[in-house]
């Protein structure tokens, strides 16, 4: 706790809400131990604080912490004079954790509230945003009524699906955006019976209903299994970046997160066309996948290839499964922290490009770490969601 660099991980981590209880008690303990105000809240009072702060986004938190360091950059200035006082650094980086409580306390009163454009990113709850920027959190477990901006209802909540209503009188496109953290799924039916199934990490925007003059667009970041009404005069498109999607009533798979560099569409059934969202589809010039046919967008150099796949290694997800097919041991990281909600630090570089084939249904993640520990002989330690893999 002496080391500033530990101070300040854990100033970042209160700041989200992160910090354990064990974290908690030993921030406060160092303080009370030192004397270093009479007025230094309890542990209880600290703990009461971190539940009621509302989540925030990491552009807010990042904002806040910056703040914080600069009210505080007398913690810097006095490393060179510790030698003479060092009481006057202790001094200083209580300041900074009294600044931060402040802080906290202002932002659970609205003065720090986030943008209403603005999704909470740092968040493990299903968010929905509607047209005027309002955020709804969605519990997964509860039943309850979906209303639009000036409370009308517009769908219905059953446990870990929305169901939208065909029958409202919303005459111009107005959107919907779900986000879905880390470690879940969700499904939603859209207005015209089109299902979504969404997977960890993925954030689609959708009309809360589809208007008869224009296509059934939607927009994808993350990865999706849409089951698609037919409509053969309106079509369906998903915007994946650059990439649109289009079909007309079928089954198939999109995987677009941001940080992997193919946008992935893979058809199980019917036919979709692949073009760049700066083109007007043409079914003579432009991919056209056919079932059992895995379409890859590069986001470099914007070239689309084709092959042949087996559909349900890119569908297991669905039903919790996970299924790698030569896969390197970093982009199977990448799914591993998506699906589970962990961070994977991986020190052993040598794993990173090793190539698996494997095979999991819906089990918790120490089993698909047992797996590669006995294939093998990696050596890693899982505690508070975090894998160190050494």
């Amino acid at each position: 706790m002496n080391e500033n660099s530990e101070i300040q991980k854990l100033l970042h981590k209160f700041i989200f809400n992160q910090c354990t209880v064990e974290e908690t008690d030993e921030v406060v303990a160092y303080y009370r131990k030192n004397k270093l105000t009479s007025d230094f809240p309890s542990v209880e009072d600290i703990k009461m604080l971190s539940t009621e702060i509302p989540k925030m986004d990491e552009a807010t938190a990042d904002r806040i912490f910056s703040n914080v360091l600069a009210s505080t950059k007398e913690i810097e200035q006095v490393e060179i004079i510790t030698t003479r006082n060092p009481y006057r650094k202790y001094m200083a980086i209580a300041a900074s954790f009294l600044v931060l409580l402040t802080i906290g306390l202002s932002y659970q009163h609205g003065f720090f509230s986030p943008k209403k454009d603005v999704i909470i990113n740092n968040s493990n709850e299903i968010t929905l945003q509607l047209e005027n920027g309002d955020i709804q959190v969605i519990s997964a477990n509860k039943n309850s009524k979906i209303a639009d901006a000036n409370g009308n209802v517009v769908g219905n909540q059953n446990g870990n699906k929305i169901v939208y209503d065909t029958e409202t009188t919303i005459e111009k496109l107005v959107y919907n955006t779900i986000k879905i953290p880390y470690g879940k799924r969700f499904e939603l039916q859209l207005s015209d019976g089109t299902i979504v199934h969404l997977n960890s990490g993925t954030t689609l925007k959708y009309p809360v209903k589809f208007i008869a003059s224009e296509n059934r667009q939607v927009f994808l970041d993350g990865e999706a299994y849409f089951d698609v009404a037919k409509d053969k005069t309106h079509p369906f498109v998903v915007n994946a970046d650059n990439l649109n999607v289009r079909v007309l009533g079928t089954h198939f798979n999109v995987s677009n997160y941001p940080e992997d560099k193919l946008t992935d569409v893979v058809l199980v059934e019917g036919s979709v066309g692949l073009y760049k969202v700066n083109e007007k589809f043409n079914a003579e010039k432009n991919t056209v996948l056919k079932p059992g046919f895995k379409g890859s967008f590069s986001k470099t150099d914007n070239q689309i290839k084709t092959k042949a796949v087996v559909t349900d290694v890119y569908t297991a997800w669905i039903k919790g499964g996970l299924t790698f097919r030569d896969m390197t041991f970093k982009d199977i990281s990448k799914k591993l922290e998506r699906h589970y909600n962990v961070t994977i630090v991986n020190q052993n570089t040598k794993l990173s490009d090793e190539k698996f084939n494997a095979s999991f249904g819906d089990e918790p993640i120490a089993k698909v770490l047992s797996y590669f520990n006995e294939i093998h002989g990696i050596h890693y330690t899982l505690k508070n969601n975090e894998v160190l893999i050494k």
